[in-house]
């Protein structure tokens, strides 16, 4: 049995985590990992302690994004009644977590459907999401065509960063008010609109 880690050494990871997830959404996979750790607000032997090489930090970063939103669907689909409401809810928190942003950047690095490590959370979080979508389906308050991929795929879309000079924070805000669109797009639709 592995012992806990120390709260410094948890802290750092999460740091570096957090740091790696932002960078690479915003710079790609190919971000220097010495950048990485700045940013984290660690030294970089603590960074290559931690993760010997890219690889090993990237796989990391999304075992991490994909754990963060199976438990962000998880959440959502326990702790809101309303099925169309548990969906936007995980919708909001995804975009927080920008899972959506980093996952794409990955998959020249990583194999989430494929990974032994990573497959399972995947699945876990994909099963919960499409029962969120049949829920809100069978309760006539998201239209039937509306399928797991159309929600995935405009997340993606939404969560990317936008190139330009914007600063970050209004990158973000932007990408914020064009998901809170597309949810209010999809509720007032509502379940009595066919899609083709």
């Amino acid at each position: 049995m592995s012992k806990p880690m120390r709260a410094d050494a948890r802290r750092n990871l999460e740091q570096i985590l957090l740091a790696a997830r932002d960078m690479v959404a915003e710079r790609g996979p190919d971000v220097p990992l010495d950048d990485i750790a700045r940013r984290a607000g660690v030294g970089s032997a603590t960074l290559y302690r931690r993760f010997p090489d890219r690889d090993a930090l990237l796989r990391a970063l999304a075992l991490d994004a994909l754990t963060r939103t199976a438990v962000a669907a998880k959440a959502a689909a326990e702790q809101e009644r309303d099925p169309f409401e548990a969906l936007a809810r995980y919708l909001r928190e995804a975009l927080e977590l920008r899972v959506s942003a980093v996952l794409p950047a990955l998959l020249d690095v990583v194999d989430p459907a494929n990974d032994p490590l990573l497959s399972p959370v995947r699945e876990e979080s994909a099963r919960t999401i499409r029962r969120m979508i049949s829920d809100a389906h069978a309760a006539g308050t998201l239209p039937e065509g509306v399928t797991f991929m159309d929600i995935t795929t405009m997340l993606v879309r939404i969560a990317r960063p936008l190139p330009g000079p914007l600063p970050d924070e209004a990158k973000h805000a932007l990408a914020r008010r064009h998901l809170e669109l597309f949810i209010h797009g999809l509720r007032a639709m509502g379940g009595g609109v066919k899609l083709s």
